[in-house]
């Protein structure tokens, strides 16, 4: 295990003996011990504020545990990416307790914070200080990570100056000095570096795992042998979903997790696919929850060395655990269905199999553009947070593009609540009385965008433009809409477009012919998660075959065949998909614009 969190990894048994090494010196009241218990397991929960709430009690106390209360706040301060303010908790606990056992653990969480921050002069003035040997392979990871990154010439020289003996900057000084510089004297100083510290491999200075990371997940995972990159006919695939297998009931179709299983059918019949391709893929299920020492666990096992492509985490502290293995040892990871692209910012081995909400957001900017109507647009959506977040990117598209918007709110109800909520600037809105109808004014719009998971709202909102009598385009989720309810002719009643990034057009040979094979083995319709699992598995099963690993080819990151049953994957300019369905009732069918 590694040394600088061997004591935070098994709460228990460290705790025990922490409290062990205070009483000799201290009597702590139970209920400090309690309070101190508590936040540690919330620490390691995620539950940060809370933790920081009863740390602060004991650090204010100044009692035997105040030390370690401030290093675990420190710790949730830094999970939470607040390196500031773990940076400063842990200057505090040096000037107050500059004795304390653990002052290796602080300097090196020190170092981290101030690397995460860019000052990397007092990063490395912390890691001079840590004298126990067993940091030396987490100090080496932590500089490997953030050094390279400095892109002034002079800074790095300097740093050169103050540490002469440490070889991650003398490595990343060569390989600086390379890439931009013509002086002589610094084409000289390289020369004097490489014969110390030889020539830096074309991967050694690559980021390893970023240090957020890494305090969440605990110990860094040991870096694996080097991979062969060249192709292979066999891949293990890592499914990491939470099964729940001790509460399956094979008799129950409908479980909360039911989509997992959905997208594991799905992942299995592009197996199959891909070896009547010639490429093997050997698929490991791993049940994971949103439990993070599993995932610790899990990782760090043998068998998972081997593995090329993880499909998983579902749950973001073990996919962040997960992320740090694969970006350290160049193993791909896929999100099979989230949308945030905080999940894949900075992780070059991390994709999102679905299109980032930021993405979602331009893809519908572009289309507008190409209606050649009024930059006057109006935004609204429903009570979900997935709902405002979409919205909030598509209005910072906008005003990025200098659209005017004119009204931007959530909303919902019935059709006359939406129409009632709408306020448009020197439009009258409707009132009713006894006596007296005043209707309301027109106006007119470029379009409407309207982002709701609810499938009666796509509805409604129709009804509620109409009452307003707003002229102009609308552009909707198509969660916004039941398609198996709602009639065709809802379609039509206005120009209409459904932002769908999970269509899948049924009257192709594809699309009916996985439909045929999967009902005759699941005596059941797939469900679009099965449809995903097939084209995200049978896609990168074919890149991995086609490329190795890592990637080397990102022009060819995009599918080129018309097989798979939604719209297929481009991430030739981002690792979220930048496929971006827009469809639109045409003929009595549904229809990709874009």
């Amino acid at each position: 295990m590694n040394g600088k969190f061997r004591w935070l990894k098994q709460v228990s048994v460290v705790l025990a003996g922490l409290l062990g090494w205070q009483l000799a010196t201290a009597q702590i009241s139970p209920d400090s011990q309690k309070r101190y218990t508590t936040a540690v397991k919330q620490v390691q929960t995620g539950d940060y504020e809370r933790a920081k709430s009863d740390l602060n009690v004991l650090i204010q106390q100044r009692g035997p545990l105040a030390p370690y209360a401030s290093y675990y706040y420190a710790i949730a301060s830094f999970r939470q990416k607040n390196f500031n303010q773990s940076r400063l908790m842990l200057k505090q606990l040096m000037e107050m307790f500059p004795d304390w056992r653990k002052r290796d653990d602080v300097s090196y969480l020190f170092a981290a914070n101030a690397m995460e921050l860019g000052q990397y002069e007092e990063a490395m003035t912390a890691l001079q200080t840590i004298g126990d040997p067993a940091f030396r392979s987490d100090i080496t990871k932590l500089e490997q990570n953030f050094l390279p990154r400095i892109t002034d010439l002079n800074r790095l020289k300097q740093l050169n100056k103050s540490c002469p003996n440490d070889r991650i900057i003398g490595l990343s000084l060569i390989d600086l000095i390379q890439r931009t510089a013509s002086d002589k004297d610094d084409l000289e100083l390289s020369d004097r570096l490489t014969n110390r510290f030889g020539v830096p491999p074309a991967a050694s200075l690559q980021p390893v795992a970023t240090t957020s990371q890494t305090a969440t997940a605990g110990p860094r995972p040991a870096i694996q042998p080097s991979r062969n990159s060249r192709s292979k006919g066999y891949y293990n695939v890592a499914v990491m979903f939470p099964f729940r297998v001790d509460d399956f009931n094979a008799d129950k179709r409908l479980r909360t997790n039911q989509y997992v299983y959905d997208l594991y059918d799905g992942i299995k019949m592009a197996k199959a696919k891909l070896q009547e391709e010639g490429i093997t893929v050997n698929l490991f299920a791993y049940d994971l929850d949103n439990d993070a020492n599993k995932a610790l666990e899990l990782i760090n096992s043998p068998a998972f060395a081997q593995t090329d492509l993880i499909i998983g985490p579902l749950y973001v502290e073990p996919n962040r655990i997960a992320s740090a293995y694969a970006n350290q040892n160049n193993i791909l990871l896929l999100n099979p269905i989230a949308t945030s692209s905080e999940l894949v910012a900075n992780q070059p081995m991390s994709f999102l199999a679905q299109p980032s909400m930021s993405q979602q957001a331009q893809k519908v900017a572009e289309q507008v553009q190409s209606l050649n109507g009024s930059r006057r647009a109006a935004i609204y959506f429903g009570t979900t947070r997935k709902d405002s977040l979409l919205a909030a990117a598509y209005q910072a598209e906008l005003k990025r593009q200098n659209y005017q918007v004119i009204d931007f709110r959530k909303i919902g109800g019935t059709a006359q609540t939406m129409a009632d909520a709408m306020q448009f600037a020197g439009s009258t809105m409707a009132s009713r009385s006894a006596n007296t109808t005043t209707q309301p004014v027109s106006i007119t719009l470029g379009h409407v965008f309207f982002a709701s998971g609810n499938d009666d709202d796509g509805a409604r909102m129709l009804e509620a433009l109409s009452r307003r009598r707003v002229t102009g385009t609308l552009i909707a989720t198509a969660s916004a809409f039941d398609f198996y309810k709602t009639p065709l002719s809802t379609f039509s009643r206005r120009d209409l477009y459904l932002l769908y990034p999970d269509f899948i057009d049924p009257l192709r040979e594809p699309v009916s012919a996985f439909q045929e094979e999967y009902a005759a083995k699941r005596n059941t319709i797939p469900s679009v998660f099965a449809s995903e699992g097939y084209d995200m598995m049978l896609f990168f099963g074919r890149q991995l075959a086609k490329n190795g690993l890592p990637l080397r080819n990102r022009s060819s990151l995009r599918s080129d065949t018309d097989d798979y049953l939604l719209s297929g994957f481009d991430y030739t300019q981002s690792n979220d998909n930048q496929i971006v369905p827009i469809v639109k009732y045409e003929d009595g069918r549904f229809v990709k614009v874009n």
